[in-house]
């Protein structure tokens, strides 16, 4: 044992590269230190009604829907939210959310996550209408369900359809929930034609100003309930119903309930507005230290192959260099 001590004293390069070498190893295990910290848990709400099917953004220089970019801005969400994060996915339609899962941890889920945001469709919509103020009171029930508290991060254009009038605008003086939901808004300033797509997502025609009329009633109250599809096109260009982001409409929404408010235009943004919503509980979070041990391995792989004292071999070799200088030009 002695014998072994004095080798590994004197083999200083040995020593280091074996200390590295198991550094390695344990980090291959991902070991983590227990840390109290927020946890945060999101429930992700995806607006599947049609008129997300407009084209009105950009992508990468092309324009694309407003369904596309909301899914590429979900899937850099996800990609930058921390370990230890718990996201829950549901879609909107008619005045119902859907949650396809409870929270789930995001690290751990990152390919499930990311896979339910590729087959967002509007075909899955159960309902033709998008009220999307009504939709606030099942959402609430629906994370009242949840086994731990979830916040909202709700990507919708804020569209009405019908348009809301006296006889279909939900009340929500008594609504219980909404504080700290944040309402992304997907879409642009510009009013742009809502396509009309059939069930095999081939285009038939654009969506008319008739189908959001304003007409006072049972009736259309009673439509968004069953989820009928009014199947007529725009006559001509001109008949064609012009949507955009109602932004200032999702404003209003979210200081009515005590919520927030961001335009989906950069990842960025929406995370610094997520930050502002309260965290569900404190509790004990792995912290992973792998990262640490490998970058604690590199460097005593790198001292390994420094000499002990880098500063005096350096003198050394400069004299050296000089002395032979020196004898060059005197022979």
């Amino acid at each position: 044992m002695h014998n072994l001590y004095n080798y590994f004293r004197h083999r200083r390069d040995v020593t280091l590269l074996l200390v590295a070498l198991l550094l390695l190893i344990v980090a291959l295990f991902n070991p983590k230190i227990p840390i109290k910290r927020d946890i945060y848990s999101y429930m992700l709400v995806a607006d599947i009604s049609q008129s997300m099917n407009t084209v009105d953004k950009t992508l990468n220089g092309k324009p694309v829907s407003r369904m596309v970019f909301m899914q590429d801005l979900m899937h850099r969400l996800v990609g930058e939210l921390p370990c230890g994060t718990n996201v829950s996915m549901s879609v909107f339609a008619g005045v119902s959310v859907a949650a396809l899962y409870t929270p789930i941890e995001v690290c751990e889920n990152f390919d499930a996550i990311n896979d339910t945001i590729d087959h967002l469709d509007w075909r899955t919509a159960w309902s033709g209408n998008s009220r999307v103020r009504a939709s606030m009171t099942t959402l609430a029930k629906t994370i009242r369900s949840f086994p731990e508290p979830a916040q909202v991060v709700y990507f919708t254009d804020g569209e009405e359809a019908p348009k809301l009038h006296v006889f279909n605008r939900a009340d929500l003086t008594s609504f219980q929930g909404g504080e700290d939901w944040l309402f992304v808004g997907i879409g642009s300033d510009v009013g742009t034609p809502i396509p009309k797509f059939d069930e095999h997502n081939q285009l038939i025609g654009y969506w008319s100003g008739d189908s959001f009329a304003m007409q006072p009633g049972i009736a259309q109250i009673s439509e968004s309930n069953l989820g009928v599809r009014d199947d007529n096109v725009a006559g001509g260009t001109s008949d064609r119903y012009l949507s955009k982001l109602d932004e200032e409409y999702l404003k209003d929404l979210s200081k009515e309930v005590n919520g927030l408010y961001v335009r989906g235009n950069s990842v960025h943004d929406v995370l610094n507005a997520m930050k502002k919503q309260k965290p569900v509980r404190k509790d004990k979070a792995g912290f992973e230290i792998r990262w640490i041990l490998a970058a604690l391995a590199g460097v005593l792989f790198t001292l390994a192959y420094t000499p002990k004292h880098p500063v005096q071999e350096l003198k050394t070799q400069w004299h050296s260099f000089i002395n032979r200088r020196r004898q060059a030009k005197s022979a």
